[in-house]
């Protein structure tokens, strides 16, 4: 299992667009996904989930994936929840 915190950057934190496009490509990858927000821990192949979590800007989310290619995952991923997307 790998973990690491990210902090979100767009002003407008992670909303509908994004989490849509994060769903989509943590179900490329056969490892488990879980993003931790406080005392939050949802599933990361969840748009539902993912929204529930309400991450807004400058949030701290940990991603915590384990299993088959769990390092791309990682990074991929991580990737996506500091990056900033177009409106």
């Amino acid at each position: 299992m790998l973990s690491q915190t990210y902090t979100v950057i767009h002003p407008s934190g992670f909303h509908a667009r994004p989490s849509k496009l994060f769903v989509q490509a943590a179900s490329e990858f056969p490892c488990s996904v879980k993003l931790i927000k406080g005392t939050k821990k949802i599933n990361g192949k969840s748009s539902l989930g993912l929204l529930t979590l309400g991450l807004a800007k400058g949030d701290e989310v940990t991603l915590e994936v384990d299993g088959e290619r769990e390092e791309e995952a990682l990074q991929t991923l991580g990737a996506m929840l500091t990056k900033i997307y177009e409106e």
